[in-house]
C-alpha cells in the first residue's frame, strides 16, 4: 500500500472518529413506536385498573380514569375539592378525590431564568394535559371485597387541617360504612420529603387482610432531553445495586397478563427504592429502613400509562384492632446536599446515586465535591470550574513536567528528523529505523507526551457530566454574558456578538453549529496555540489533519454547555503556560507569537498579489 493510499485511509479514520463522537454525544432522535394493543384481563375497580393475584390480593395496576376527558391544568384542578400545600420551598395542592398528591411546584425554581411568573412544575392531576402524580392506598386481600377498601374514586374528608405546612401536618380519613376506617397522614419537611402514614381502624369482629401500596404514575412518554449520556425514567435502589430503566425502553419489556402491563422485574427487596427521575427532578417511594418491600416498573400499553410500585407485604388487621404503615415520598429537585443529607439522616442507601453520576462515577462524584468546596469559598460557578482546572493541573503537574520535556527534546529533534525524511526519501522503513535511533540516542520517549492527554479524557467527561446532570449548575451565573452555565455561550460570532441588529439562528438551524460565541472562539485559538508547541508530525496529511483539528473541534464543541467550554479554555491556557515555560527551561524558544505575525504577513502579501 502506497503512502497516499495509507494518508486517506488515516484521514477516512480519524474523520469517522469524529463522527462517530459526535452522534454519541448528539444522537438523532429514536422514532416513535406505538405500542401494540393486547387484551388483558385487567379488573375495573372504582376507575382503577386492578389486577388479582395468586394470593387473592388486587394490586392497583393503572391509577388512572380513562373514561375521563383531558383537560386543561387549571381546569382539572378544579373539578375536585383540594388541600392546599405551601412551604418556603413547594407550593401545590392534595386532591380530596383518591387522596392523590397531584399538584406540585417547585418554587424556588424558574422554567426561564429571572422569571418568576412560571416556576417548575412536578406534578399534574389524572385528567390534566400532562398527568404524573402519586397515590397510596390498600389493596384488598383474603377475599376482602374491593369495594371495601379506597380507590381513586373514593371521596376522603379532612380530618385535620386544611394547609400542609413544615409544621403543620394533615389528615384525611374515609369510613367504609361496614366497620373499616381508614385514616392517611401527610407531613412535609422543609425540603422535599413527604412521610406518609397510612392506618385502618377494624371495628368488625372479624379479621381482615389488605396490602399497602405507593405509586408514581405517568400518562404518555414524558418531554425528555432523550441525551445520550442522561438517564430518564425509573431509577431505583435494589438492595444495594442502582437500576436505571429508560422510558422508551419500558414498552420492550415482556408483557405479564397477570399484571396487565410490560414488566422488566418484580423484586421483593430488604431495602431499596423506587421513582421517577428527570433531568433534574425526581419522584421517589420509599419505604422506612428494615422494611421489606416489592418493587415493580411498569408500562401499560392499554392506555399509555408508565408506573412505579412500592407494594408493602399483605397486612392482617384482627377485629377490634387497627394497623399502621409509615413510607417516605420524595418529590423535588435532585440537589446533591439535600438528597445525601436524607440518605445519611435517613438511612436511604444509595439516594445520591439517583444522580446519573455516569460509568466515570469515581471520577465524577469527587470532581463534585471538589467543585463545591471550591464554590463555598468563591460564590462564583464559573470561578470555582477555574480554581478546580488549577487543582486538576496541580495534580497532574508532575506527569505534565515529563510529557512536556519529551516534547521539548523532540522540538529539539525536529532538524535532525527533517534531515533524515530528505536522507532516506520514500524508504519508511529507514526512516522508522534512523528515528528510533535518533529517539534512544537522545533518551527521547514519543510516546510520554500521550499521557497527560489520555488521563485528561474521562476528567473531561467527568466534568461535562457534571456540569450537564447537576442542578447546582442551572442558571448559575458567570459575568458578563454567561447567565447560565449549563448553557452554550449565547453570543455568537454570525451576528458579531450583538453588534448586528439581528438575533442569531436558534438550536433548531442547521447553522447553529456556526453560531459559536466568544469562549469557544477562545477555545480554539488556545488549542491552536498549544499545538504550536508541540512537534510537526513529518507527514504532510497529518500535519494538515491536526492543523485543522483546534477549529473542527471549535465548532464541534461550541454548542457544549458554556462552563465546559470555559474550563477547556483554562486548561488550555494553564497548559500552554505550563509547557511553554518547560519548553524553555529545556533551552526550546518556541516563537508561537512570531508564527502568528508570519502567518498573518503571508497571507497579507498573498491577498497584495492577488
Amino acid at each position: 500500500m502506497d503512502d497516499n493510499n495509507k494518508n486517506l485511509l488515516m484521514a477516512t479514520g480519524l474523520s469517522f472518529l469524529v463522527i462517530f463522537a459526535w452522534f454519541i454525544l448528539f444522537p438523532p432522535a429514536d422514532p416513535v413506536v406505538q405500542p401494540e394493543a393486547t387484551e388483558t384481563t385487567i379488573i375495573q375497580v372504582d376507575g382503577v385498573a386492578s389486577v388479582p393475584q395468586a394470593d387473592g390480593t388486587f394490586i392497583a395496576a393503572v391509577p388512572v380514569q380513562i373514561t375521563t376527558p383531558q383537560e386543561t391544568r387549571a381546569t382539572a384542578l378544579s373539578q375536585t375539592d383540594r388541600i392546599e400545600i405551601r412551604t418556603d420551598r413547594v407550593s401545590g395542592s392534595i386532591s380530596l378525590l383518591g387522596g392523590r398528591i397531584d399538584d406540585l411546584h417547585l418554587t424556588d425554581y424558574n422554567v426561564i431564568q429571572n422569571d418568576d411568573s412560571d416556576t417548575v412544575t412536578l406534578l399534574s392531576p389524572a385528567n390534566s394535559a400532562d398527568p404524573y402524580y402519586t397515590v397510596h392506598g390498600w389493596a384488598p386481600a383474603g377475599g376482602l371485597d374491593a369495594s371495601a377498601v379506597p380507590g381513586a374514586t373514593t371521596v376522603w374528608t379532612v380530618k385535620r387541617g386544611r394547609v400542609l405546612t413544615e409544621t403543620s401536618p394533615l389528615t384525611i380519613m374515609w369510613d367504609n360504612g361496614a366497620g373499616l376506617v381508614f385514616y392517611r397522614t401527610i407531613a412535609i419537611d422543609e425540603n422535599y420529603m413527604f412521610t406518609i402514614t397510612q392506618r385502618v381502624e377494624n371495628n368488625t369482629n372479624a379479621a381482615v387482610r389488605m396490602q399497602p401500596y405507593g405509586i408514581i404514575a405517568r400518562k404518555g412518554e414524558p418531554d425528555i432531553l432523550g441525551f445520550y449520556l442522561l438517564h430518564e425514567g425509573i431509577v431505583r435502589a435494589s438492595d444495594g445495586e442502582i437500576q436505571e430503566i429508560d422510558y422508551d425502553d419500558m414498552p420492550d419489556e415482556n408483557f405479564d397478563a397477570a399484571e396487565g402491563g410490560n414488566i422488566d422485574r418484580i423484586d421483593v427487596l430488604e431495602s431499596g427504592w423506587i421513582g421517577m427521575t428527570d433531568k433534574y427532578w425526581m419522584t421517589t417511594l420509599i419505604p422506612l429502613p428494615g422494611q421489606r418491600f416489592t418493587s415493580v416498573s411498569k408500562y401499560t400499553p392499554a392506555n399509555d400509562t408508565y408506573q412505579a410500585d412500592m407494594r408493602l407485604p399483605v397486612m392482617e388487621i384482627s377485629g377490634g384492632q387497627d394497623a399502621e404503615i409509615t413510607t417516605l415520598l420524595f418529590a423535588g429537585a435532585k440537589e446533591v446536599s439535600t438528597i445525601r443529607a436524607y440518605q445519611d439522616d435517613l438511612g436511604i442507601d444509595k439516594f445520591v446515586d439517583s444522580v446519573d453520576w455516569g460509568i466515570f462515577f469515581f471520577i465524577t462524584k469527587p470532581i463534585f465535591a471538589l467543585l463545591s468546596l471550591i464554590h463555598g469559598w468563591i460564590g462564583n460557578m464559573g470561578l470555582s470550574i477555574i480554581g478546580l482546572t488549577l487543582v486538576i493541573k496541580t495534580m497532574l503537574a508532575p506527569l505534565a513536567y515529563k510529557s512536556y520535556v519529551s516534547m521539548a527534546k523532540m522540538k529539539k529533534l525536529q532538524p535532525e528528523m527533517e534531515e533524515l525524511k530528505k536522507r532516506t526519501g520514500d524508504d519508511k522503513q529507514a526512516m522508522q529505523k534512523e528515528m528510533m535511533i535518533l529517539y534512544k540516542k537522545n533518551k527521547v520517549n514519543p510516546a510520554s507526551g500521550c499521557l497527560p492527554i489520555i488521563l485528561q479524557i474521562p476528567i473531561f467527561f467527568s466534568l461535562y457530566k457534571v456540569l450537564f446532570v447537576t442542578i447546582e449548575m442551572r442558571h448559575a451565573p458567570f459575568f458578563g454574558w454567561i447567565q447560565d452555565l449549563s448553557a452554550p455561550d449565547p453570543s455568537s460570532i454570525l451576528n458579531l456578538f450583538g453588534l448586528l441588529p439581528f438575533s442569531p439562528p436558534g438550536p433548531e438551524s442547521f447553522l447553529a453549529i456556526l453560531s459559536i460565541g466568544v469562549f469557544p472562539i477562545l477555545m480554539g485559538i488556545t488549542m491552536w496555540m498549544q499545538q504550536k508547541l508541540n512537534p510537526a508530525p513529518t507527514d504532510k496529511t497529518q500535519a494538515m489533519i491536526f492543523a485543522w483539528m483546534p477549529w473542527v473541534f471549535m465548532f464541534m464543541l461550541g454548542r457544549f454547555a458554556s462552563g465546559l467550554v470555559i474550563y477547556w479554555v483554562a486548561n488550555n491556557t494553564i497548559t500552554f503556560t505550563q509547557q511553554y515555560l518547560i519548553m524553555r527551561s529545556q533551552g526550546v524558544k518556541p516563537d508561537v507569537f512570531g508564527n502568528i505575525m508570519s502567518s498573518f504577513r503571508k497571507f497579507k502579501e498573498k491577498d497584495t498579489k492577488e
